[in-house]
């Protein structure tokens, strides 16, 4: 029904009707009126955080692990440049966001007035739409159409830029119903995928002899419903699966058709069955470079099949022999239907070489590490974690680096939403603010940030975030005193030449923990590992704990930058089946 109000009730109305319940916020003088009618109810809970950036990635977490549309509300000039890290994340990842940003009053627009910037010009390339509002009169269709692009089709961020005059500005407020959305053409995205196109990919399915699943997050993005129909047509094809690193979860970890993540930390068997396979069936992923590696050389005898919601996906990076622009979980119920109407039975018999081989590369254990009992493993860390969480229900974020790709590569997971982190983008900083979305919207479950101690330390202002609203999230820090990744590549790529790849003053991370209030472990033996890790898990709170590792471990197994994603290092003890061995004695398969 329409009612006349201002412009910064309307955002708030505007949020209530879309159901929102949190809201990830930094105040300023731009964006007081909307804080202001924010005060005034108690629909919307304002989530305080302290830095921009930390709220964006708060946002993601949030959205990512609920399906939900994240909110963000920051003011003009330094609050929008703020927000753009986390906006470009978003859009990298496919993560639905809407970022609401003050903007000084339309009179002011280009007088490079106080905490002015150019927010819809900055933020036009980092966004999937963006708006200046400049009369209260379009501004309920402008926010429900924020939603509605945020949310539809490929997933992604849109920002809406409101002057302060027309947040005080009085004009009439209409309901989601009243607001025609779907005026945009391209965000009415085809979703039941053209069905010749679909029988076709089931005839290839059907006569395939050594076949793959690729996934990616486009199957998360589906909603729940895809992912329980990957599984069923696993179960029924007999296919092995394999996902990229946003993917995982789609397929559970323990499921014996699971490959692996594949790309240039992925596993062994993942990236030669990728090479090798003569189908691939692409749900949902978008074919990056971390996968592909040299892409003249990218699974050179396969047809290739690719499922996207996103036309401009297709073919963007690797031709596509089969193309089906539709939503992955509409596509996949219709391709189950079809297998159904054929026959029930996988194609156990048809694809039993293929098994064999398979079987053969993850003979090769590529994710074997040498343990120690006198200093902790990075990756004994992170399964020990793993083993000491089971039975919970426990939700990852990581920051980035190498403790990114030790969690993606030993924690696995079962089911979907599960797993957030930073993959397009590879934003360092995004696992702790991330976990407190995640805990926001999941208050009674486990919440653990992977870290790293260069990561953590980019946004770790927001653990105060985390006391003030009594989120206990843990972030379990892998702490090899190095910026890990980089000086991997540093020692593989230049020579060994460490330039500023490591801290000398690295903070006491259990009395900066106290510091905020919170609990801080260190734990640096192998022996006392188990009891440190339930001591956190078991703490009613938010808690640091400092696991000091090996600091010269590498990330393995890896895909050489520039090399095909058939050549990988392995690690120096795996089983010697044709292994060429590197000037450093690495294994270059």
């Amino acid at each position: 029904m329409a009612e006349q109000m201002t412009g910064a009730e309307m955002v708030i109305q505007a949020l209530t009707d879309q159901g929102v319940e949190h809201i990830f916020g930094y105040p300023g003088g731009a964006a007081l009126p909307i804080y202001d009618a924010m005060f005034q109810q108690d629909k919307v809970v304002h989530i305080l955080v302290r830095h921009e950036q930390g709220a964006t990635h708060m946002a993601e977490g949030y959205a990512r692990s609920t399906g939900k549309v994240g909110v963000v509300l920051v003011t003009s000039g330094p609050g929008a440049t703020n927000a753009v890290t986390g906006l470009t994340d978003a859009l990298m990842d496919s993560i639905p966001m809407v970022c609401i940003t003050a903007q000084v009053p339309t009179a002011l627009i280009g007088s490079d007035a106080f905490q002015e910037c150019d927010t819809v010009g900055i933020t036009r390339s980092c966004t999937k739409h963006n708006y200046l509002v400049k009369s209260v009169k379009d501004l309920p269709r402008v926010l429900h159409e924020a939603f509605h692009i945020a949310r539809s089709g490929r997933p992604g961020p849109v920002l809406v830029d409101i002057p302060k005059d027309v947040q005080f500005a009085l004009g009439t407020y209409f309901g989601p119903d009243e607001v025609d959305t779907t005026r945009h053409k391209s965000y009415r995205p085809a979703g039941q995928g053209d069905a010749n196109a679909i029988a076709q990919a089931v005839d290839l399915m059907m006569r395939a002899e050594r076949p793959v699943f690729y996934t990616g997050g486009g199957v998360i993005n589906s909603g729940p419903e895809a992912s329980e129909r990957l599984r069923e047509i696993a179960e029924l094809t007999g296919f092995p699966v394999t996902s990229t690193l946003m993917g995982l979860g789609a397929f559970p970890g323990s499921n014996p058709q699971w490959l692996g993540m594949l790309g240039m930390h992925g596993t062994y068997e993942a990236n030669m069955a990728m090479h090798d396979c003569d189908l691939m069936v692409c749900i949902g992923a978008r074919f990056d470079d971390r996968i592909t590696g040299r892409i003249d050389a990218f699974s050179p005898g396969s047809t290739k099949i690719h499922i996207d919601i996103d036309p401009s996906s297709i073919s963007k990076n690797v031709r596509a022999d089969l193309p089906i622009v539709g939503d992955s979980g509409l596509v996949l119920a219709e391709m189950i239907r079809l297998w159904r109407s054929r026959t029930n039975q996988p194609r156990t018999e048809a694809i039993a070489p293929w098994w064999d081989q398979i079987e053969q590369w993850r003979a090769r254990n590529s994710l074997g590490f040498r343990n120690s009992s006198t200093v902790i493993k990075p990756q004994h860390a992170v399964k020990r974690l793993y083993e000491g969480t089971k039975g919970r229900d426990v939700y990852i974020t990581t920051e980035v680096g190498q403790h990114q790709m030790w969690a993606a590569q030993h924690f696995p997971f079962e089911q979907p939403n599960r797993w957030m982190t930073s993959g397009g983008l590879g934003t360092m900083g995004y696992g702790l603010p991330a976990a407190v979305g995640v805990q926001v919207a999941h208050p009674d479950a486990l919440v653990i940030d992977i870290a790293g101690e260069a990561s953590v330390q980019m946004t770790m202002q927001e653990l105060s975030t985390a006391i003030q609203y009594d989120l206990p999230i843990k972030v379990f820090i892998l702490n090899n005193e190095r910026m890990g990744m980089v000086r991997q590549w540093q020692d593989l790529l230049h020579g060994g030449r460490y330039a500023h790849s490591y801290s000398e003053s690295l903070p006491d991370f259990v009395k900066l923990a106290e510091a905020y209030g919170a609990k801080g472990i260190r734990c640096s033996d192998p022996a006392l590992l188990d009891d440190a890790i339930q001591e956190m898990i078991e703490y009613d709170g938010p808690v640091l704990f400092d696991c000091v590792v090996e600091k010269h471990e590498n990330c393995l197994p890896m895909i050489p930058s520039g090399k095909p994603h058939n050549e990988m290092i392995l690690p120096d003890f795996a089983e010697d089946i044709g292994a060429v061995i590197d000037e450093k004695g690495r294994q270059l398969v």
